[in-house]
């Protein structure tokens, strides 16, 4: 059986890999950003060819992406318009025939779905509405297991929390479970994945005494301050009912980071729309999709591949490498596109709203990075998958990590470095007439996808609250002259911030981005 590898290895030669690894990501970024500037000098015009190149590249590759966008929003659109209970009802639990075999359809009304919310400090304004999203759901609450997975170390605080709300939403599920993840157990760190492999054990044990078939439960992993779609549970299940292998899918939404949209700063609110949009485009390139964020899959495949890792700081993404792994390459994600919606980062001021966006950035920055050693290393193990898959996955990882770090750096200023200090050599060419013209030219041409998140970002906002007065949708439609100022200090810093901290072996633990009600 393939055994993920570990992140603290036990001999030298995989120690040696492992640091490799974690050197590599922070490595390219940094020698081509040092390169760009140190040829900005030697070699102008080489540099002024690459940035023409680069630009042009990125800018097919926007409208590459924003067509993705529009077919997840029309999808978005179209499946939030389905009753998918009533799908489900209409199945029939005989087979089908496909176009090449049989499909066992496998009756719905068995399916269990087990919700896990952990939190930590987070407040009961922050809890009661995901859960009373629960309720609100279409699906049947006699066929939902929902577990509050609170931490020893969030004190005393925690617990009383957690009892008020056992006490107000204990009854209205098949089972409401109140796990206490234990403090300092070796092995572990401070992260999201020992919680909710904590809670998924103990849930597990109860199941067992239920008498449950793991194959009959679908878990979702989310935050706590998520709140899904009501017709989420449904879908799942539509699908799950009809699955080839239902054993061997993830099933991720669309994360929408709207609940408080309304109420956090203009930057903020420019960064979680780029976020959420991010992840519709992911929804619609099935052949890139990992999970990320809120998700859900087979508790049967979670147990057997030994739940989410207790000491990374990624736990949504690291589960489906470990699965893809274990299965031998038959692992796949399905998209849905229905939104779970979550908050947008907001502090108690304006400041500390920006620095807790910073920090969610580098955290997410670093996930990303971490991914790489564990990836390769279990590449370099397994047998089974091809390995034009294994060329093909790792590239796009390491091209998306790189490209967050670089392409705006690039794009912002180093495309303007052989003008400044090009000197003579550069300056006498035909190339530098041309060459500004050339840039502002490409630049003017992405501007038609500023264009159009302006105008989606005003469709997918949620209802305006009574006391936001409706010239706040003109602020929503200017705020995106905000991007120049956000795409460098929110995405590409704290990205280098992250691969560097990596790259020097600074490993980090999980910050809870913390959450307020305004």
């Amino acid at each position: 059986m393939f055994i993920f590898p570990s992140s603290k290895p036990t001999n030298a030669r995989d120690w040696w890999l492992q640091r490799i690894f974690e050197i590599m990501p922070g490595f390219f970024v940094w020698a081509v950003l040092i390169g760009c500037s140190v040829l900005a000098f030697a070699r102008p015009i080489w540099i002024a060819v690459f940035i023409i190149i680069f630009d042009l590249y990125w800018l097919l590759k926007i409208f590459y992406i924003y067509t993705h966008l529009l077919a997840s929003y029309r999808k978005k659109g179209r499946w939030e318009k389905i009753d998918w209970l009533d799908c489900c009802k209409k199945l029939s639990t005989s087979e089908t025939r496909s176009s090449q075999n049989k499909i066992k359809i496998k009756d719905w009304r068995q399916l269990y779905h087990l919700i896990i919310l952990p939190t930590y400090k987070e407040g009961l304004e922050i809890l009661e509405p995901s859960l009373q999203s629960l309720i609100k759901s279409n699906w049947p609450k006699e066929k939902m297991i929902v577990v509050l997975a609170i931490e020893e170390r969030a004190g005393k605080e925690a617990k009383q929390r957690a009892k008020i709300l056992e006490e107000k939403f204990g009854s209205k599920f098949f089972l409401y479970l109140t796990t206490c993840h234990p403090s300092n157990i070796q092995g572990e760190a401070k992260v999201k994945g020992a919680n909710i492999s904590w809670a998924a054990k103990e849930a597990k044990k109860v199941i067992d005494e239920k008498g449950i078939d793991y194959e009959n439960i679908i878990v979702s992993a989310f935050d706590c301050d998520s709140r899904p779609h009501q017709e989420y549970f449904s879908c799942l299940a539509w699908h799950w009912a009809q699955a080839e292998d239902r054993d061997r899918l993830s099933y991720q939404p669309l994360p929408m980071y709207n609940n408080n949209i309304w109420q956090t700063n203009a930057f903020a609110r420019v960064i979680a729309t780029g976020s959420s949009f991010w992840n519709m485009i992911q929804c619609s390139r099935p052949e890139q999709l990992i999970t990320f964020s809120s998700h859900s899959m087979s508790f049967k495949a979670l147990v057997e591949v030994g739940y989410w890792p207790p000491d990374l700081l990624a736990d949504d993404s690291i589960i489906f490498w470990k699965c893809l792994m274990h299965y031998g390459g038959d692992y796949k994600v399905k998209p849905i596109f229905l939104p779970i919606s979550m908050d947008a980062v907001l502090g108690e001021t304006y400041w500390k709203t920006l620095v807790a966006q910073y920090k969610q950035h580098q955290r997410w920055g670093y996930c990303a990075a971490e991914n790489m050693p564990l990836i390769i290393r279990g590449f370099m193990q397994d047998k089974k998958i091809p390995l034009r898959t294994k060329f093909r996955r790792v590239f796009q990882e390491l091209e998306g990590r790189f490209s967050w770090a670089t392409a705006p750096i690039i794009i912002a200023f180093l495309g303007w470095f052989p003008l400044y200090f090009g000197g003579e050599e550069f300056m006498g060419t035909v190339l530098s007439l041309s060459f500004p013209n050339i840039l502002r030219f490409l630049i003017n041409l992405a501007m038609g996808g500023l264009i159009f998140s302006m105008l989606l970002s005003i469709v997918l906002l949620p209802p305006r609250p009574k006391e936001k007065g409706k010239h706040y949708y003109l602020i929503m439609i200017f705020q995106w002259l905000l991007i120049p100022f956000t795409t460098i200090p929110f995405g590409a810093m704290p990205a280098i911030d992250a691969q560097t901290r990596l790259m020097l072996g600074k490993h980090m633990e999980f910050w809870v981005t913390k959450k307020v009600k305004k």
